[in-house]
């Protein structure tokens, strides 16, 4: 990779100079529709379940008792989706043309968190099953590799639980249900409130090494901050709903971080740590391998699977280890959301068949093959990474909003920009395809 420097996008030379007042201007009105939209959807989402928001405990009551929010309904939230897509291109296209404060940015990205976070549980029931996972192991002796949450039914979470995924077992790694375990001894309420706190955490230390990152490789921080904490899939799905990919995005740029530090043993242990909460950050792994080339990275590795199978072994037994039946279960699986659905009926197929996920998989192996082999001749592999849990979403039959946030915090620590744009570019895809029914024609 050639070592010239590249002049930072929106960097330290245009913030000696302080933005026109126009630009200020439209900063503010893209940074308070961005606020203004959230709080309608957290307050609206206050008020009760709807098909939008989950049967959920009562985390959110003292924002129901201010009165000012409606039953979420999905014209609403249509609208504030699409007012904050809109808000945050515009956000975007000013932070690269004009220089924003420093310290309005990180306000900015905080109280979004924040927002989001101290509200009712959005668009996603996965939370619960997290709790539910922890609850099995730790109140009721049941080993959650081996049994779903129907194992509980007399739990008081099982009521919470997503009607899909009452007899699955887990899907995350051995990591993370250990993570999770203390969380049962908290109760129900207590669980889901700790639930929120460690993803908020999780998200402000994501914040944290994105800026470090950027700054390392000379890139604009305070753009590549608002790339991902103003994001609106991140705030809304992503920590509205408390998903623990936001984790696994603290350890994917915990390792990017360590390594930019030329700390290769720690960075491949984060990896490791990664792809035990969650199985598709190990795609970061032999990129990293290739690209270091040091025998620190193997021995990062070696170690940190080895202290894995120490700690979860006893635990789970060899199922906590088998992440690959994990993937291969919800490889199987087809959302409604993802472009495989969507590209079969456009060529007239009623969904999607067993040689299409045959196809796919072969293309993703394409596509990682070749990346691998740039990478082996100097392409950056913090990009590579990012391409490739780019293209394991777009291929995937189960495509959910979070998925798309896997590659965002690398896009904006490589000097690759069309990463980038193609994350926003997928992100802003599966956005328009849930504001379709807002510009359907109503039926007479």
């Amino acid at each position: 990779m050639s070592s010239a420097v590249v002049q930072p996008v929106g960097g330290a030379a245009r913030r000696a100079r302080p933005a026109p007042a126009l630009s200020r201007a439209l900063t503010y009105v893209c940074g308070g529709l961005l606020l203004a939209a959230l709080l309608e959807v957290v307050l609206d989402a206050s008020v009760g379940h709807t098909q939008l928001i989950p049967y959920t405990p009562d985390v959110a009551g003292w924002l129901r008792e201010t009165g000012i929010g409606e039953l979420l309904g999905y014209r609403v939230f249509l609208v504030a989706l699409l007012v904050s897509t809109a808000a945050y291109g515009g956000l975007l296209a000013l932070a690269r043309r004009e220089a924003i404060s420093r310290r309005w940015a990180i306000g900015l990205v905080v109280a979004l968190g924040v927002i989001a976070c101290v509200g009712p549980v959005l668009l996603s029931t996965d939370v619960f099953s997290y709790i539910a996972y922890a609850r099995m192991g730790v109140l009721h002796g049941v080993n959650p590799y081996l049994h779903g949450p129907d194992a509980i039914r007399g739990d008081p979470i099982f009521r919470y639980v997503g009607e899909d995924w009452h007899h699955t077992a887990t899907a995350y790694g051995p990591l993370y249900t250990l993570l999770s375990y203390p969380v049962a001894w908290l109760g129900v309420l207590g669980a889901l409130v700790a639930m929120k706190a460690v993803t908020l955490a999780a998200s402000l230390g994501t914040l944290w090494l994105t800026w470090r990152c950027a700054r390392t490789r000379r890139l604009d921080p305070v753009f590549a901050v608002l790339v991902v904490g103003a994001n609106p899939l991140y705030v809304i799905y992503g920590l509205g709903g408390a998903h623990n990919d936001v984790i696994t995005m603290l350890l994917m740029m915990a390792a990017v971080a360590l390594t930019f530090a030329g700390r290769d043993a720690p960075a491949a242990a984060s990896v490791v740590a990664g792809a035990l909460v969650k199985a598709t950050t190990a795609a970061m792994l032999p990129f990293m391998l290739l690209a270091r080339r040091r025998w620190a990275t193997v021995w990062g590795t070696v170690a940190a699977l080895a202290v894995a199978a120490a700690v979860s072994y006893p635990v789970f037994g060899v199922h906590g280890l088998d992440v690959v039946a994990a993937l291969n279960r919800d490889a199987a699986l087809v959302s409604k959301d993802s472009f495989a659905t969507e590209i079969a009926h456009l060529l007239g197929k009623n969904g999607v068949f067993p040689v299409d996920h045959d196809l796919l998989k072969a293309a993703l192996v394409v596509i990682v093959a070749h990346l691998l082999w740039r990478t082996w001749r100097g392409y950056d592999w913090v990009a590579a990474s990012g391409w490739t849990l780019l293209a394991i979403s777009v291929t995937s039959t189960w495509l959910l909003a979070w998925y798309t946030l896997w590659s965002l915090p690398l896009s904006v620590v490589t000097r690759d920009r069309r990463l980038l744009v193609a994350t926003l570019a997928v992100q802003a895809l599966f956005v328009a395809h849930q504001l379709a029914p807002l510009f359907s024609p109503v039926p007479s």
